[in-house]
């Protein structure tokens, strides 16, 4: 549970949706609904628009719902630092600085995501010891589900990082998933020591000296991570986030595809009929609504990015997913972890001078 000084109030970008505010505001209804939010769910945006929006889902006397105004709109092809400096209203901005003041214990966006990224690192700060952080998704797998970072935080990644991420990923699927003693594994080519490139190589002798702290299984091939033979997957931004679009879209893919052949003959529709009640806890198990947002772990404070185009069930399971890190206190279970990690790692540097410490 909270520490009695983190805010259980959720702060929501209203504005930065390829949806639109309407569907934002109604996930935030799905999420209230639900009882998913404990306090106060902050809209933040141009007052107007929500007013209308909270108006056309019957939240307008809602006690849980307040509304903070917001003039800008950072969009979605805007450059981060540059958007940062000009709209310093933004309806991204005001929601991660509710959080950095205290007012919420958590921000939730569809926004730009380099924007999102750079707005929460500049005003959150990085935990100490944590030289970047990363966005963490869950994914479903074969009877468990598991983290994956970094899905697109920092598309360039050191050995150090790696180690972080590993640290991070670890301690969410504890605080987040209930995982006693998560399998970790490090993403490369081939399980052999070496067959990897430089950063996976060098990430993999950080890993293992760390070993104690975390449950780290070693080497992992792309073919293992659905197969619950690990619970955290580590990677560098650029190739979590391919894996993340690729899933997605293969997805989509088998969606409809199903969809058409089964409308190919009476009989096969038939069929589709008789398993309906299958089909349909397969496509829950599988479908990537329920699993939201990606927290982005590290900082001083609890900023969730959910895809631009999530609809209403993905949004507020986002809301969900940023509730539960406030409530099991993730951010202040990490920085004891970090600090454990990057001692041992120097202990360990130290006594053997493998790798040149960069931490």
């Amino acid at each position: 549970m909270t520490t009695p000084n983190i805010s259980l109030s959720i702060a929501i970008d209203v504005m930065g949706s390829d949806m639109g505010p309407g569907e934002v505001v109604a996930g935030v209804e799905m999420a209230l609904k639900e009882g998913w939010v404990q306090d106060k769910v902050i809209l933040v945006g141009d007052e107007p628009t929500i007013k209308e929006e909270i108006a056309e889902q019957g939240l307008s006397e809602h006690p849980q719902i307040e509304i903070f105004h917001a003039s800008q709109v950072i969009g979605m092809h805007e450059k981060p630092i540059q958007s940062l400096k000009s709209k310093k209203d933004a309806s991204l901005v005001r929601a991660v600085e509710l959080v950095k003041n205290g007012t919420c214990g958590a921000a939730v966006s569809c926004g730009n995501t380099g924007s999102l990224m750079a707005c929460s690192t500049l005003k959150l700060r990085p935990i100490d010891g944590v030289s970047k952080p990363a966005l963490a998704s869950v994914w479903p797998s074969m009877g468990n589900k598991f983290v994956v970072l970094d899905v697109g935080a920092n598309p360039q990644a050191r050995p150090e990082n790696l180690l972080h991420y590993a640290i991070l990923g670890n301690q969410y699927a504890k605080d987040a998933l209930g995982i006693e003693n998560p399998r970790v594994g490090l993403l490369s080519i081939g399980t052999e020591e070496g067959k990897g490139t430089d950063l996976t190589n060098q990430a993999h002798l950080l890993l293992k000296g760390v070993a104690k702290q975390i449950n780290y299984v070693g080497l992992i091939e792309g073919f293992q991570i659905f197969n619950n033979e690990v619970d955290v997957v580590v990677t560098d931004g650029f190739t979590g986030n391919v894996i993340l679009k690729t899933c997605e879209s293969l997805w989509k893919m088998m969606k409809n595809l199903i969809t058409e052949e089964v409308k190919k003959s009476p009989i096969r529709i038939a069929g589709a009929l008789m398993m309906k009640g299958g089909l349909k806890s397969a496509k829950d198990r599988l479908d990537p609504k329920k699993y939201g947002g990606a927290p982005l772990l590290g900082l001083k404070g609890t900023v969730l990015k959910a895809h631009g185009s999530s609809n209403r069930i993905a949004f507020a399971n986002a809301i969900r997913i940023a509730v539960t890190a406030v409530e099991h206190d993730i951010g202040s279970h990490t920085v004891s972890a970090i600090a454990t990690a990057n001692e041992t790692l120097a202990d360990e540097l130290t006594a053997t001078g493998d790798i040149e410490p960069s931490i």
